[in-house]
């Protein structure tokens, strides 16, 4: 079982400040770092650490070596990855005082992605193949027309949200929503997510922990109480936690547990990617 993964790759500038500015003002951040992130990238890394097979599928500036410098330490399986005549994606990221983001993005190579690109890199997935999407490429909809067409299951990360997005939940197998996409989705369809038994979600509550959804079963996951460094890519994490495991068959319940620790030692560092922890620091945080 392989999980291909169709989504961006950004270089982010993260920027750690005080307080958020206002509108129109000028604040003096207190230090700024250089890192790849990205919600493809980072569901990538984080289901390649938690120990899937994993494929991304992407786009990044041919003549960007800085994005090629950076990915090298990854180890991931980036033949799929486009070398295009477009710049690399990058996220401006800033984070205050309390540990909490505003993030800016410009999509770049990103959006991009050609059909043919996405038809070549599914060329050898079939059933029992899950592709991942997220809404920071231009290519959800031929990615999940290619994945249906080869019999795959799909899994949509649906976030950033936008009018696009509740159509295309609908016609997924698994939808993960954090509380305001959640809501942004109810506002939308007119009632309780839970109203909508022929779905599967998985909802993550930040601090309050997350659960999964599926017709008569809830599942329900504690967050662990860490030191919070930087809630960047946070979800994304959980996310790639959760699907390693429940892509490979494991149980609910089995999923939520070690995504959940997962996460936990990720916010505990500061960037995104590169704070992902491997599979076995995740067992032993879960041993104690």
């Amino acid at each position: 079982m392989t999980v291909y993964n169709l989504g961006s790759i950004n270089i982010d500038h993260v920027y750690t400040m005080e307080d958020f500015p206002r509108p129109g003002q000028t604040l003096s951040a207190e230090s700024m770092v250089t890192n790849l992130g990205g919600k493809g990238l980072n569901i990538s890394v984080a289901l390649s650490r938690a120990g899937a097979d994993v494929r991304h599928i992407g786009a990044v500036g041919a003549g960007d070596a800085l994005v090629q410098t950076l990915l090298a330490p990854f180890d991931l399986n980036l033949d799929s990855v486009a070398l295009l005549e477009a710049p690399t994606g990058h996220a401006i990221i800033y984070l205050d005082k309390t540990r909490e983001n505003q993030i800016v993005i410009f999509p770049g190579a990103n959006g991009a992605i050609t059909q043919a690109h996405v038809e070549a890199s599914l060329a050898d997935a079939g059933p029992g193949d899950w592709l991942v999407l997220q809404n920071e490429t231009n290519a959800n909809e031929i990615g999940l027309s290619v994945a249906r067409a080869k019999g795959m299951k799909v899994a949509l990360v649906a976030a950033p949200f936008d009018d696009s997005m509740p159509d295309l939940m609908r016609r997924v197998d698994l939808v993960s929503v954090n509380e305001e996409e959640l809501r942004d989705f109810e506002a939308a369809m007119g009632g309780s997510f839970r109203d909508h038994r022929d779905m599967s979600f998985l909802v993550t509550y930040g601090a309050e922990g997350a659960e999964f959804v599926s017709g008569d079963e809830t599942y329900r996951v504690d967050a662990h109480k860490v030191q919070v460094a930087d809630t960047t890519g946070a979800g994304d994490t959980f996310f790639g936690g959760f699907m390693a495991h429940y892509a490979a068959g494991a149980s609910v319940p089995e999923a939520l547990e070690f995504a959940s620790a997962m996460a936990a030692l990720q916010v505990q560092a500061l960037g995104a990617a590169v704070a992902i922890p491997a599979r076995d620091d995740v067992l032993a945080f879960l041993k104690g």
